[in-house]
């Protein structure tokens, strides 16, 4: 049995491996490299492998690094089924078609300075033809069910508890009559989502695949998760400026929604005006009030005298550009929530372009900052930046929260990996940055795991 890291092998983004037992493959996971030009560059690379022997994909979650890079399975041949929960097929369809149309609006723009050069024009990574294509590939799953998906792999999906719908994946292989464990972590959650009911275990595996996103450090305590929260938005209204909050479309903004509801409800803030400044994360929201199954008990407890978990009043959804452009003309207190999460693309750049050189103004980060990204050298305090061909001062003020981040520390990751018993044979650890992964293997290999960090294209037998 073979395993080939084709993503997030000593990186952060680009999930996906290759299975190949026999003649049988499948692949787990795969998505999108986000970050640095060179990591960027990873997406229009070949896989190099033979798409069509391929009669599968198991699929975690549909964060955009975990299923970013389907459709170009697809466009490059790849016609097997795709495995996955109701709510990742659906978030998965929203996430897709959003990043087709990115790569239309850059190959077009790419094509202008090609034209001036005169260069031959280039192509996008893939359209929403190669997307409609893919969401027909998928097969809907269901938690804690082995599912055959081919003659020697069957497979089984838990609760992750890291976004809505997100798994970790256990396969039980025949490989020439001996029977091989291996389970892939996906993204493991936090002890306590603030939507999404909490990880659950998974206690029996001989080899396990890891991330370790925040494998060097802790998380704030859960109970200041939301009173930093609750102190940012009250100090900006104070200030009189906006409070910008650059967001994931998934999981993150609802998040943030759920909680500015709450305080509301709650008299904690002033009524204070809210943008939601993501047609992605509007449609994400949707899928979310679809899908209570996935609700922890304090959310549906909260149900019981909410109508709506997303809405309040003073919610505004921000559909148009030319709606988001007049947020720019807004002089008093308010909240923006807008899209990406790491600052890399989306209507925040044209937000933080229009508000950062102003001292009343707050950006408030929420998620993982990837190095390389806008976000990170914001987190890190870089006073000058340049964004979309303009170089301006940070004069607003940075704040970030960590306790939002939808990814488990150290200290829950150990906790998952504790449930296995006995001890997996070999513990491989992906999905981080290289010094996040370092402490991690440490930290681990003093609790007697026995683990190896692969690298990108590396073969591992098993």
């Amino acid at each position: 049995m073979k395993i080939k890291i084709l993503g997030a092998g000593k990186t952060v983004t680009g999930s996906c491996y290759s299975i190949s037992v026999g003649d049988e493959k499948i692949l787990v996971d795969c998505g999108m490299f986000q970050g640095s030009k060179d990591i960027e560059r990873l997406n229009y690379e070949s896989f190099n492998i033979n798409l069509k022997e391929y009669s599968a994909l198991v699929l975690t979650h549909a964060h955009l690094d975990h299923c970013g890079r389907i459709p170009k399975l697809v466009k490059e041949g790849f016609r097997g089924k795709i495995f996955a929960t109701s709510a990742t097929k659906e978030l998965a369809h929203i996430i897709m078609i959003d990043s087709a149309n990115i790569a239309k609006k850059d190959t077009e723009n790419e094509n202008k300075r090609r034209a001036k050069e005169k260069l031959p024009p280039g192509k996008p990574l893939y359209t929403e033809a190669d997307v409609k294509i893919a969401i027909n590939l998928f097969k809907v799953v269901s938690y804690d069910e082995e599912i055959k998906i081919t003659q020697n792999i069957s497979a089984k999906f838990y609760n992750a508890g890291h976004i809505l719908g997100a798994s970790s994946i256990q396969l039980i292989v025949n490989d020439s009559g001996r029977k091989k464990i291996i389970t892939f972590s996906g993204d493991i959650g936090q002890k306590e989502s603030i939507i999404v009911k909490s990880t659950e275990p998974v206690s029996n595996s001989d080899y396990v695949f890891i991330e370790s996103t925040y494998g060097d450090r802790l998380h704030p305590p859960i109970s200041e998760r939301e009173s930093e929260l609750l102190r940012v938005i009250n100090e900006s209204y104070t200030k009189g400026g906006k409070l910008l909050i650059p967001s994931f479309a998934v999981e993150r903004a609802q998040d943030i929604l759920y909680c500015i509801g709450k305080f509301q409800e709650m008299k904690l803030i002033p009524r204070v005006e809210v943008y939601l400044d993501s047609p992605m994360a509007m449609k994400a929201t949707e899928v979310f009030s679809r899908h209570k199954e996935y609700y922890n008990k304090s959310v549906l407890n909260v149900l019981k005298t909410r109508k709506d978990a997303f809405n309040f009043p003073g919610l505004v959804h921000i559909k148009t550009t030319q709606e988001s452009k007049a947020l720019n003309s807004i002089k008093r207190p308010c909240i923006i929530i807008a899209g990406n999460g790491m600052c890399t693309a989306g209507r925040i750049k044209h937000h933080i372009r229009n508000s950062i050189d102003n001292p009343k103004n707050t950006l408030l980060l929420v998620g993982f900052q990837a190095e390389g990204t806008l976000g990170y050298w914001l987190e890190q305090g870089q006073k000058r930046i340049k964004l979309l061909g303009v170089e301006m001062d940070v004069r607003s003020k940075i704040e970030s929260i960590d306790g939002f981040s939808g990814h488990a520390d150290y200290l829950e990751l150990i906790f998952w990996l504790k449930n296995f018993s006995p001890k997996p044979k070999k513990v491989f650890i992906t999905h981080g940055e290289p010094l996040q992964i370092k402490a991690f293997s440490k930290r681990i290999s003093k609790l007697g795991y026995d683990n190896y960090v692969p690298s990108m294209n590396e073969d591992i037998e098993i």
